[in-house]
């Protein structure tokens, strides 16, 4: 195990929802109940040193067997929410995305043909008894989707350097969802008034039916995870990524297509950089 708690955080960003624990029925409210008020609760970090020894194993595990029971805190306005680990349903979502990102050979070395097939059988067996799950966590490798940056504010970025006892830097935003879900909507209008349908907007409408499922009180979160080890201090410090989002669909409303041109163009300059890396030797 201590080869696998060695190794940095995976090159993702992470889109999460922390619910109040009024939106859970019972017996799961009582469970997060407790569950937050305990000494410790498990980081991001944690999950992944699971989820790397389970790759490990041989044969190795793609999917958990069981659910996780753990989640992430927080407390908002004095009200504790949690954010669901569900590392199994995300597993099962993430497997059926592996075959657009390698090739057959490296995917089938990695994660071999008949586990695949496993994980499939029972996601289905899974998805016939609990139709309307979703997860409360959204992943990306090598990037954050833009379309995450429309529901946060530049003033609501938080940004802390590497601590002094080793631990990785900070990048996060984090807004209610009741603004979270205003922007979207506003964002989704001026794309559709001002440009032709396209993965930007038809994006926008799948977070936006995501957030729906929450409830009204929850705290949206977007995490840079591991991407701070892609970027450099000075790349973290100056990054304004919602900042320039923000901008670039003022400036679709105005109608100034230049000024919508240059944020666009600031933005990808910066997030081209980084996805080049994921297939630099």
């Amino acid at each position: 195990m201590s080869v696998v708690s060695s190794v940095l955080v995976p090159y993702a960003s992470y889109l999460r929802v922390y619910e109040p624990l009024a939106a859970f029925p019972e017996p799961e409210r009582t469970h997060w109940a407790r569950y937050a008020g305990r000494a410790r609760i498990p980081t991001a970090q944690d999950e992944l040193r699971r989820s790397l020894a389970d790759l490990v194993a041989t044969p190795p595990v793609g999917v958990p067997v069981h659910e996780s029971g753990d989640a992430f805190v927080a407390e908002v306005n004095g009200v504790v929410c949690v954010c669901p680990w569900r590392t199994r349903l995300r597993g099962w979502l993430a497997l059926g995305e592996l075959a657009e990102m390698f090739p057959a050979p490296v995917l089938d070395a990695v994660l071999p043909p008949v586990v695949r097939g496993q994980a499939v059988a029972d996601h289905e067996r899974w998805a016939e008894r609990n139709p309307d799950a979703r997860p409360w966590i959204r992943t990306a490798v090598w990037q954050v989707p833009v379309r995450w940056f429309v529901l946060f504010a530049d003033e609501e970025r938080e940004h802390t350097g590497a601590a002094a006892d080793g631990g990785a830097p900070v990048l996060r935003y984090r807004t209610p969802m009741v603004q979270a879900r205003r922007r979207l909507a506003r964002g989704l209008k001026t794309l559709r008034e001002s440009v032709d349908e396209g993965p930007l907007t038809e994006g926008l409408v799948d977070v936006g039916r995501w957030l729906e499922e929450f409830h009204p009180r929850a705290l949206v979160e977007l995490d840079y995870g591991g991407l701070v080890h892609a970027l450099s201090a000075k790349q973290l410090a100056e990054d304004r990524s919602a900042l320039d989002v923000a901008e670039g669909i003022a400036a679709l409303r105005a109608g100034d297509t230049e000024g919508a041109g240059e944020a666009y163009g600031r933005l990808a300059e910066r997030w081209r950089a980084v996805r080049d890396r994921q297939f630099a030797n």
